[in-house]
């Protein structure tokens, strides 16, 4: 891909930072085939666009199907380049690939989210955009952009939010105003882009967040029995079928870097208590929560608690 023009987009996903992968070569955009294509492809095309870490790497025209030639198929990026012209490819056009198999890519967004508060699920909502932190305004804010932002941080869903009046003078002149978001988005950064203003009067945004999974059993909030909450109740989940893939998952959703171990050991953490709530956790690495992943189902099980799986990570990022 040494020839690759630096003209890069993602089209058809709503969002800069979701959608079909398109480049420009020739006087012509073009697509890109999803022969080979993976979650280090969809890393440099995030960091190329400044739309943050990949999120997934979606096969078969999962954006819909492009116009034009497909350029290039068979990428191979090993995840660190700074740009898709520095990986290796097919020959430009020189394939057989059609659009049914365009490549696509979610990225988590050109900003980050926060909330400024000493509980980590509680607090104002700020966002990083444009190299600024700026606050978030409670104008056309709904329950929708909150879940999103539960989600993000890895805290669950939403207990509620309200607007507040801030003695913080650090960045007051710098807010935003107008997410729109469906509520199933991953971030907040692949939601409608805000607004940005001169703070005002008005008065800003804090959202209360309510964790919906935990480890627990270990001293820390990175290691222990993988407990979730549904249904009203805490439970606990099964080791069967249960891999490092899925402790990845995990630890993830809790901000909680990477998976160390997969701990093979039955209940290692103790036995917990109350129901099981899910059995099978199949996932497939890379989702930002363990909601994503597949399972037969809440209290679908054949377990005891001396089955209880637990989950080791890195540490806080």
């Amino acid at each position: 891909m040494s020839s690759l023009s630096e003209t890069l987009r993602l089209d058809g996903g709503g969002s800069s930072c979701a959608g079909r992968v398109e480049v420009f070569h020739d006087g012509r955009w073009g697509t890109v085939g999803d022969l080979g294509w993976d979650l280090a492809d969809a890393a440099v095309v995030c960091r190329e666009l400044g739309c943050g870490e990949a999120v997934a790497a979606p096969k078969h025209a999962h954006f819909g199907q492009g116009k034009g030639p497909v350029w290039i198929i068979d990428v191979m990026c090993n995840g660190e380049e700074s740009a898709l012209k520095d990986c290796g490819s097919h020959n430009w056009g020189k394939h057989t690939a059609n659009h049914a198999d365009d490549a696509g890519v979610i990225c988590s967004g050109n900003e980050r989210t926060s909330l400024k508060n000493q509980k980590q699920c509680e607090g104002e909502v700020e966002v990083f955009i444009h190299q600024v932190w700026r606050r978030v305004l409670l104008d056309s804010w709904s329950l929708t952009e909150s879940s999103v932002v539960c989600r993000q941080l890895g805290c669950g869903s939403v207990l509620n939010f309200y607007g507040s009046s801030s003695s913080r003078p650090e960045h007051s002149h710098e807010c935003v105003t107008g997410f729109q978001c469906s509520g199933s988005e991953a971030h907040l950064g692949n939601c409608s882009s805000p607004q940005t203003l001169n703070c005002s009067s008005t008065q800003q945004l804090s959202i209360t967040c309510c964790r919906s999974i935990r480890l627990v059993g270990s001293g820390g909030d990175c290691a222990g029995r993988l407990e979730v909450f549904h249904s009203g109740s805490w439970g606990t989940v099964c080791d069967d079928s249960w891999d490092i893939k899925d402790a990845h998952v995990v630890c993830r959703q809790l901000q909680c870097g990477v998976a160390l171990s997969n701990q093979q050991v039955p209940a290692w953490f103790g036995p917990g208590s109350g129901p099981i709530w899910l059995d099978d956790v199949a996932c497939e690495g890379n989702e930002t929560s363990l909601w994503s992943c597949s399972s037969p189902g809440w209290g679908k099980h054949d377990c005891q608690h001396k089955e209880d799986v637990g989950v080791v990570c890195s540490g806080k990022q």
